[in-house]
This record gives C-alpha cells, sequence and structure tokens, in this order.
C-alpha cells in the first residue's frame, strides 16, 4: 500500500514506519519536523505540514507534486494512519492541546473522505478509560465496552476524536475509521526505569500498570490497516503484562481494593483488555521488558 503516516517522526511514528517499510509498504511521513532515524529506503519520504490547517491537509492528501497527485492516479494514497498529536497532557496549555489535536483530527479525517481515501486507522488513547485513575474504574481488566471517561483536554480530545470517526462513517458508509487505544508507548531503552518501580505499587497505578511496546504498538497499526471492515471501531492497544513483578490481581487488591475483577486475571496478565484486538485484529504483543 502507500501510506500516509501524519506523525511518524514521534515516538510512536518512527516504529510504524519502520515497520511498514519494512513490510514493503511505501510510506510518506507527514510531520512538523523530519524523523530522527528514518529509514534509509526508497520507499521512505517526509513532507513537512501543520496539520491544523485544513487547506494543507487537503493538498496532503489530494497531491503534493511529486509525492503524489489525485485519487484517480497510480500515486494515489491507500490509507492514512493519523498519529500527530500533542502527546499528552500538560506538554503546554490545556486548550492549546485540545484546539490542536482536535483540529487536526477532524482535518485528517474529513479531507481523507474528500480524497476518497476509506482506510484510515489513528491513535485514540488509553485516557478516554478514565486515567489517571483517580477516580477508579468500574471492574478490571478495563476495555471497550464502558462510555468513554475523559479527565483532561487531552483525553477529551481524543474521546471527541472517537465520535467525529463515528460521524464520519455513518456519513460515509465506505469509509473504515480504526482507534487504537495505545497505552504508554515504550521503547527499549526505556525498560532500564522498570525495576526502580517495583516497591511502589502506587507509583504506575495511574493506567493499571499498562504500557505498549512501540514495536507492538507499529504491529497493531498494521493489523488495523489490513482489517477487511467499514465503519468505527475502537481497541485497547496494550503489552500482554504490566510494567510490574507484582501478581496484577495482588496489585489491584491493595490499590483498588473496591473494584471488581470482571474474569480470572492470571500473574502478570495486563489489566488493560486487549481481548477484543487479539480477536479481532489478530494482535499479538512480541516485545515487552522482560526480554
Amino acid at each position: 500500500m502507500k501510506i500516509l503516516v501524519t506523525g511518524g517522526s514521534g515516538k510512536l511514528g518512527r516504529a510504524v514506519v519502520r515497520h511498514l517499510v519494512e513490510e514493503g509498504h511505501d510510506v510518506l511521513n507527514v510531520d512538523a519536523a523530519p524523523s530522527p532515524d528514518a529509514p534509509a529506503s526508497p520507499r521512505y519520504r517526509f513532507l513537512r505540514a501543520d496539520l491544523t490547517d485544513h487547506g494543507q491537509v487537503l493538498e496532503v492528501m489530494t497531491g503534493v507534486d511529486e509525492h503524489h497527485r489525485g485519487k484517480d492516479s497510480s500515486g494515489a494514497v491507500d490509507a492514512v494512519v493519523h498519529l500527530a498529536a500533542i502527546p499528552a497532557p500538560g506538554m503546554t496549555t490545556d486548550s492549546a492541546v485540545f484546539a490542536n489535536n482536535t483540529l487536526s483530527t477532524y482535518s485528517v479525517f474529513a479531507a481523507a473522505r474528500t480524497a476518497g481515501i476509506t482506510n484510515v486507522v489513528w491513535a485514540s488513547s488509553e485516557t478516554v478509560l478514565g486515567l489517571p485513575f483517580t477516580t477508579p474504574p468500574p471492574y478490571a481488566p478495563v476495555d471497550e465496552e464502558y462510555a468513554p471517561r475523559p479527565e483532561t483536554s487531552y483525553s477529551l480530545s481524543k474521546d471527541l476524536g472517537e465520535e467525529m470517526a463515528r460521524q464520519l462513517c455513518r456519513w460515509e458508509p465506505a469509509m473504515k475509521i480504526i482507534g487504537l487505544r495505545f497505552s504508554n508507548v515504550m521503547e527499549p531503552h526505556d525498560y532500564a526505569a522498570f525495576p526502580g518501580w517495583q516497591d511502589d505499587a502506587r507509583a504506575r497505578s495511574w493506567n493499571l500498570w499498562g504500557y505498549i511496546d512501540a514495536r507492538d504498538g507499529a504491529q497493531a497499526v498494521l493489523r488495523a490497516l489490513q482489517l477487511d471492515a467499514t465503519g468505527a471501531d475502537v481497541f485497547i492497544i496494550a503489552n500482554a503484562d504490566t510494567v510490574m513483578e507484582r501478581p496484577s490481581a495482588e496489585l489491584l487488591a491493595e490499590v483498588f481494593p473496591d473494584v471488581p475483577l470482571s474474569r480470572e486475571v492470571t500473574g502478570t496478565e495486563t489489566l488493560l483488555s486487549i481481548d477484543k484486538a487479539r480477536r479481532v485484529l489478530g494482535f499479538e504483543p512480541q516485545h515487552g521488558w522482560r526480554g
């Protein structure tokens, strides 16, 4: 496929771009800055654009000089992966986070529709589940079955992104917009910090001790792109284990004693349910901090 990736220079974006190129796809990375470790491949190109400017996004989708031209040409884009965003709350003012993330997501979805691109995968967030869990979740493992509980301007922007996807797919029944609720993204060098969390169960309780290896995040993106479906859907994407050495049920009982387990949890199994991603996408984490 010819795949347009927004935010391909970011932490998750770099892993996604590498994986797509390695799997034989042509990738156009659209970001505010070039990637520091872009693939040395003829299948990879970079284009600078402001994704909050709808005119620029529409140009990116429909053709910019030598990159591609027109939805009916051989150079047309087949799919879009939208990862670009201010990646967490607290990095700038709340209104700036909300404005950037909401407007850029609308622009990408709407421009894809205008350009006739029906295959869209984008980065939602685990935060829509109610993170940080200062208010305990309704049950664990948490899953996609309860309504979003945004607690910050960042998570509100992701919640509204999911709603925009549902409405745009209603308007355009041929579209597929898959939102991946990524857990806290980690690269291999980040694992050096994990031993320091083991003595304090509350240090990482804000997201039920979850994480996602960037390489497995990339796997999830490709599986979502390959899914034969229409309409909007969301999936939690996390590693199969937690960041802790202690059993997950023991951690939950200590920090969230009033939160019931909806099913048996074995060992250090994740409390961010990936059952739906496994069942529908065929997602199965391959990397992790335990080696």
